[in-house]
């Protein structure tokens, strides 16, 4: 998966076979110092960050990292240890560090590398396509985050100042390998342009922002684009007003649409099912979600943002749908968490691969304008603060600005009210999900549309 590892002459200081000999060398010390199972994993990470403000360069920042880490299990005892150093003294003292932890710490019954039989072979490790660097300097860097935010100010004279534009060019690799059959790794690369505009002035000032972020520099959004439109959300924001507390449907953009998904993941995810932490709480096989949603989870996708043949302790991973007509067909689960609710490990280590939210009432026409023609009059939202979610209750409460809509068409910007509900009735609550699909990260969905909110304003 991945690209089969370039060597150093991809920007990278050590290749596929230095990480190799490093982990080996890591695990064989383990093996001498009498542990019955450890894993090991070196990783390296480098890119370039500019960021501009105002026509003028603000920042050049260029980061390289590298780290050993080790697992080490004497029994059902776990201990954990990591190092920047790869030297062969450093990489002992850190397994010797690894193991008097392991030596000290109360045993887990569940403890333990993931069984054997659940491990990815190298046959199961296709090239995901996710490793295209991007060949640029800190001044062509510079130069396209300067074209980004132009754009932005050229866009409307109302355009009157900037938080600044931003280029990343980042790109990493690892190889891992345990004691229970496991070895794999790969390199990969994630990149992206962003500016955040503001319009008007005085106490009147209205910001916004947008950006475009891909495996391949080649995919990205083209920077006067990406201007452009962060300058239009924030001019059709001048002159937001409150409105007054009351009860209505709730239309939320694509990108605050994946946060939705997010809630739902955190709540069926492993850690929060053992503890009992969480307002899913034994929720397989049982409705959640409105009953013509389905989400799919697929960690194949080429150059996918989640893209993974193994999870993060080298469980394979397989494509699945986690929600079938509206019921929960899946948790998310790690090998620990899998046997601390005496089920199997999912391939979740780590977090979730690729997922998609679909309706299927969804028509292929279902796009913006036409979800706001089935909003009617309502709350079309665009931005959330605040981290107002209990994933113990399911409770719901953001700040929240936006659009009022009426009979299907923006009335007018809203600013400084609270939207409301439980998450259990807004899952339920989905009326409908556009086909103005947004991919957020390992998240893909169209604006979503939820029946009945509570929104608190003046």
């Amino acid at each position: 998966m991945g690209k089969a590892l370039p060597s150093t002459d991809a920007g990278f200081a050590y290749s596929r076979a230095d990480f190799e000999a490093l982990v080996d060398q890591a695990l064989s010390h383990a093996r001498k110092l009498g542990s019955t199972a450890a894993g090991a994993e070196a990783s390296e990470g480098c890119g370039l960050s500019v960021s501009v403000r105002k026509g003028e360069l603000e920042t050049v920042e260029r980061n390289r990292d590298k780290s050993l880490g080790v697992t080490v299990y004497i029994g059902q005892r776990r201990g954990n240890a990591s190092t920047s150093d790869f030297s062969r003294a450093a990489i002992e003292q850190t397994v010797q560090a690894a193991y008097d932890i392991a030596r000290f710490t109360a045993e887990d019954p569940v403890a333990g590398l993931p069984d054997p039989d659940d491990v990815a072979r190298p046959e199961e490790q296709p090239d995901l396509d996710l490793f295209h660097p991007w060949d640029i300097d800190s001044a062509r860097a510079a130069q396209v985050a300067l074209a980004c935010e132009q754009a932005a100010f050229d866009t409307d004279r109302r355009i009157t100042n900037s938080e600044g534009a931003g280029v990343s060019a980042q790109q990493s690799h690892f190889f891992s390998a345990h004691s229970h059959g496991f070895s794999g790794g790969y390199a990969s690369s994630r990149h992206s342009v962003s500016v955040a505009p503001i319009a008007g002035k005085g106490a009147g000032m209205q910001r916004d922002a947008w950006y475009s972020s891909m495996r391949s520099a080649t995919e990205l959004a083209e920077p006067r684009a990406i201007g452009r439109y962060a300058a239009e959300r924030a001019l059709a924001r001048l002159k937001s007003r409150k409105i007054s507390t009351r009860e209505c449907p709730v239309l939320f953009e694509s990108p605050l649409a994946a946060g939705l998904l997010g809630g739902f993941v955190q709540a069926v995810s492993g850690g929060a099912l053992y503890r009992r932490s969480t307002f899913l709480l034994d929720s397989l096989g049982k409705p959640v979600f409105a009953g013509h949603i389905d989400v799919v989870e697929d960690p194949f996708v080429r150059r996918g943002k989640g893209s993974a043949a193994f999870d993060e302790e080298g469980v394979r991973t397989r494509p699945r749908k986690v929600v079938d007509a509206g019921r929960v067909e899946g948790y998310f689960l790690s090998s620990y968490s899998a046997r601390k609710l005496g089920m199997k490990t999912t391939g979740n280590a780590g977090g979730s691969h690729n997922l998609t939210l679909t309706s299927r009432l969804t028509q292929p026409g279902d796009d913006l304008v036409q979800m706001l023609r089935k909003l009617g009059t309502g709350l079309f939202v665009i931005e959330l603060m605040g981290q107002g979610v209990n994933y113990v209750t399911g409770d719901y409460s953001r700040g929240a600005s936006g659009f009022w809509v009426e009979n299907g068409e923006i009335a007018f910007p809203v600013q400084e009210i609270t939207i409301a509900g439980n998450l259990k009735d807004m899952f339920a609550g989905i009326d409908g999900v556009g086909a103005d699909v947004y991919n957020y990260g390992a998240k893909t969905v169209g604006s979503v549309l939820v029946n009945r909110m509570k929104v608190a304003g003046s």
